[in-house]
């Protein structure tokens, strides 16, 4: 009989703020984070905007001397690795550490370091290629300087299914707890990908956004007229604990992870396959791992990237899903506020679910102008409103096939 595992503390860095209170009311008032592109100059590029994390200091988190030594993305994991714990209340120094674990989900780690020490290596030569370019660079040192700074000696993986990553990693700490491995995980996603090079090559993928003269509607999910999706950065760190533990401490228990479903589509290196037959099978399976009715589900927060094809298909996976109560349950992509945080991006919102269930709150899909038939579910769109949920999903569906869905309860 598998344990129950509740979600007891919250860090979040993202484009609309940091830390968790901040940011749930960002989402729940509409705020958007998207903005011209400051981070390099993108005048020969397609797309000139991004969801860039604004007003972010590591140093407010770690010594500088410190900070010099990891890339971008393990800042914004430190970071919200620090909040999560201090939300929960968890005290490290009193719990046996052999049953604390991290998994974390990164879909380009440290991309950031890795084009800045190439530009080093041409410019300058092989000797002054710095020596913690490996150990910045590799996509596993994040989780790595997360254990470091926590003490926390269970299981330490990366888990890198592209924009699926974040939901898998905090899946499988799920599942970590629900078997027996460990009393807590802490768990998430970060990203960093807001470079020249990972820029270039989405833009000439051509997909991404090119309302360049309108940053704040570019990014529109579900909407007819959507052009692709807006990147983003930041992070998202859950602390997960078996239920009795939480309750034994006294922790204030959040929500409440009752199911996991995990699929590849194998069809294609970047579309959906058709209908979304893969990202349907994940949902029905973390459903089934909840041992609830797919009627019981009152809300998801979408995978929703504002392409063409990944909005078509997930609408066509929730009817395949639902059925008829596909109509009836809310949906929304917070992508429109946040942007796509690739591989965090589900990390985040699976946090979405947790405060929606929380605070009785469905926040809105932005930038909804026009209806599109091969997407007409009921979407929240623009506004968000209140509604006494009692279980949610969050899908992220990822280039390679990757789905994954986690499935919520209200505590």
């Amino acid at each position: 009989m598998k344990r129950k595992v509740v979600i007891t503390g919250i860090g979040v860095v993202s484009p609309v703020g940091h830390g968790k209170e901040i940011f749930w009311n960002a989402i729940k008032e509409g705020k958007c984070g998207v903005d011209k592109l400051t981070r390099f100059d993108a005048t020969d590029y397609t797309c000139k905007i991004a969801a860039e994390v604004k007003d972010f200091d590591i140093a407010d988190y770690i010594n500088k001397k410190e900070a010099k030594r990891m890339d971008r993305y393990t800042h914004y994991a430190i970071a919200a690795c620090k909040m999560a714990i201090e939300d929960a209340s968890l005290d490290l120094q009193t719990l046996d550490t052999e049953r604390v674990g991290i998994i974390l989900g990164s879909g380009v780690g440290g991309i950031e370091t890795l084009e800045k020490q190439y530009e080093k290596l041409v410019e300058k030569g092989p000797g002054r290629v710095s020596p913690f370019f490996i150990p910045m660079m590799i996509s596993n040192m994040a989780a790595g300087q997360m254990a470091i700074m926590t003490g926390a000696k269970a299981k330490n993986l990366t888990v890198v299914s592209a924009c699926a990553s974040g939901t898998n990693a905090i899946g499988d700490a799920f599942r970590e707890i629900a078997r027996g491995d460990a009393d807590v995980m802490i768990t998430g996603g970060a990203e960093s990908p807001i470079t020249p090079l990972a820029f270039a090559g989405f833009c000439s993928m051509k997909a991404m956004s090119t309302r360049n003269d309108d940053p704040k509607a570019a990014c529109s999910p579900f909407d007819a007229q959507r052009d692709g999706f807006v990147m983003g950065e930041g992070a998202g760190i859950v602390v997960l604990e078996d239920l009795e533990h939480a309750v034994n401490r006294g922790a204030n228990i959040i929500a409440e992870l009752v199911g996991y479903g995990s699929t590849d589509d194998a069809y294609h290196i970047t579309s959906p396959a058709p209908e979304g037959e893969g990202g349907a099978r994940a949902m029905k399976l973390a459903i089934d791992d909840a041992k609830i009715a797919p009627e019981q589900v009152g809300y998801i927060n979408a995978h929703g990237t504002s392409t063409q094809y990944n909005d078509e298909f997930e609408t066509a996976a929730i009817k395949k899903t639902f059925a008829e109560h596909a109509y009836k349950l809310a949906v929304s992509s917070t992508k429109s506020m946040t942007g796509h945080l690739l591989g965090a991006a589900g990390a985040v919102e699976v946090i979405i679910c947790a405060l929606s269930l929380k605070d009785g709150f469905i926040p809105a899909t932005m930038n909804y102008k026009n209806p599109d038939p091969a997407c007409d579910l009921h979407y929240v769109v623009n506004e968000g409103r209140t509604a006494n949920v009692q279980y949610a999903i969050s899908n992220s569906l990822g280039f390679g096939g990757h789905n994954a869905t986690v499935a919520l309860k209200k505590y």
